[in-house]
């Protein structure tokens, strides 16, 4: 598990900014990484919570810059 949660959290720091595909894969691999976290060897899967937890910010900024740029298009 906590193998599969570090690669979809590795893979969703490159397709993560797709809007449906990118945020399934990042949830997927947060989760899986978390349970991995229970289990024995944890060393990827606490790679996978870490990369899961810094691309939360990323997100966020991508859905303000996103609203933004939709806002700033309607006033025109």
């Amino acid at each position: 598990m906590g193998t599969a949660g570090f690669v979809l959290a590795l893979v969703s720091m490159f397709i993560g900014w797709v809007p449906l595909v990118g945020w399934l894969i990042w949830i997927l691999g947060a989760v899986f990484s978390f349970i991995g976290l229970f289990r024995q060897p944890r060393g990827l899967a606490i790679a996978g919570v870490v990369i899961s937890l810094v691309l939360i910010p990323m997100i966020v900024t991508l859905l303000v810059a996103l609203d933004a740029l939709t806002s700033a298009m309607f006033l025109l």
